[in-house]
């Protein structure tokens, strides 16, 4: 993807959801699973990531968020270069343990890597609504 698809994919108004995102991670014989990150307090979904055993072990640990990089196949911390890390308050473990969810509080002001038509970091990576089939609109 290029600098100007990836701008069209995460601030343009059309669907173009990449359904062949999970059997691309598994083509790539990653070991990972979903990670749902939710704010703690106000209980709103902030993104979706992935974590390897690595990065759960790192999680643990720090008691911030760690996940694992599929596209750039390595662990990153959360916020370690923007500042917005996220503290983590609780993990939690799906009933069949193929998903985690990280209950965590903002430490920066954002949590995006994407950023508001003023140029600040957005407090969420739901920042659009699906209004038919092919069509987005701004929350």
């Amino acid at each position: 993807m290029s600098v100007s698809d990836g701008v069209a994919l995460e601030e343009g108004l059309s669907v173009e959801l990449d359904f062949d995102k999970v059997a691309k991670i598994g083509r790539a014989g990653h070991q990972v699973v979903p990670v749902v990150l939710q704010d703690a307090d106000s209980d709103e979904v902030l993104f979706i990531g992935y974590a390897n055993e690595q990065a759960l072990a790192a999680t643990l640990q720090r008691r911030s968020a760690v996940l694992y990089s599929t596209s750039r196949q390595e662990l990153w911390h959360k916020g370690a270069t923007s500042g917005d890390t996220l503290e983590v308050v609780e993990v939690k473990i799906n009933c069949e343990q193929n998903s985690l969810l990280y209950r965590v509080r903002k430490a920066g002001t954002g949590v995006c890597h994407t950023t508001d038509e003023h140029g600040n970091t957005r407090p969420t990576c739901y920042y659009r609504t699906v209004t038919d089939p092919g069509s987005l609109a701004f929350s």
